[in-house]
C-alpha cells in the first residue's frame, strides 16, 4: 500500500463521517431527506462552525421544520426560535428568512421535491450546481456541500471533490485530483472521503494526525 492509500486510510478511518450522518439525517434520494440536506448545505455554507450548523439541523427538525411545507408555513419568529435553539445566533434572523424563501421556491417551482430539479438538471452537474443557487442563501459553497454530501444517492455527481476537499488533500501531502484520490480510496464512499478531506481542510490537527500515522 503506497503512502498515499495509507493517509487516506488513516483520515477515513478516524474522521470518515458525512456531514449529513452527524446531523442525523438518512440519506436517501426522497424528498424529505434531500430537503434536510439543502437545509444543512444553507447552514454550513455560513461562516460559522459545522457543530453549530449540524446542531442547528437537528433542531429545525425537532422544531418540526424538516420539510419545506412545515418551513414555508412556519412563522418567521418560529424559525428564528429554532435557529437559536440550535446555537445559530449570529445570522438568525437573516436565515430565518432565506430558509422561508428557499422553502416556498422549492414548493412552487418543483412540487417540494428536488429530485424534480435533478431532473430537470438532466444529469448535468453544472446546471444542478447553477439550479442549487437559484435558491436564496444557497451560493457556490452551499451548492458544493449538498454536491458533496448527496453524491452517494446522485451518483451522476460522483466523484464530486470540490476546491475545499482539494484543499484537505493537499494540507495531507496528497494529490489534487479527484480520479487519484478516489483510487487512493479503494472501495471509499466518495461522500465520505470528500467529508474526511474536508475536515481535514478545516482542522490542522485532523491532517496533522493522519499525516503522522502513516508517515513516508
Amino acid at each position: 500500500m503506497d503512502r498515499d492509500a495509507r493517509v487516506v486510510r488513516e483520515l477515513v478511518g478516524a474522521h470518515g463521517r458525512t456531514y449529513a450522518e452527524e446531523a442525523g439525517i438518512r440519506l436517501k434520494d426522497t424528498p424529505q431527506p434531500l430537503y434536510r440536506l439543502l437545509v444543512l448545505a444553507h447552514l454550513l455554507s455560513a461562516r460559522i462552525r459545522a457543530s453549530i450548523a449540524v446542531s442547528t439541523a437537528r433542531a429545525l427538525r425537532e422544531a418540526g421544520l424538516g420539510g419545506p411545507r412545515q418551513m414555508a408555513d412556519a412563522s418567521w419568529q418560529q424559525r428564528v426560535d429554532a435557529l437559536g435553539r440550535g446555537g445559530y445566533r449570529r445570522y438568525d434572523e437573516r436565515t430565518a428568512t432565506q430558509l422561508g424563501d428557499e422553502a416556498e421556491l422549492l414548493n412552487d417551482r418543483w412540487g417540494g421535491d428536488l429530485r424534480r430539479l435533478r431532473a430537470e438538471a438532466d444529469g448535468d452537474v453544472r446546471s444542478l450546481r447553477r439550479l442549487l443557487q437559484e435558491f436564496d442563501g444557497i451560493g457556490p459553497t452551499g451548492a458544493d456541500i449538498f454536491l458533496r454530501e448527496a453524491q452517494g444517492v446522485w451518483p451522476e455527481t460522483a466523484p464530486y471533490l470540490d476546491r475545499k476537499a482539494l484543499q484537505g488533500a493537499g494540507r495531507l501531502g496528497l494529490p489534487e485530483d479527484p480520479g487519484r484520490l478516489v483510487s487512493a480510496a479503494g472501495g471509499t464512499d466518495p461522500a465520505v472521503l470528500a467529508a474526511a478531506l474536508v475536515r481535514a481542510a478545516v482542522d490542522h490537527d485532523v491532517a496533522a494526525e493522519a499525516r503522522a500515522a502513516a508517515p513516508a
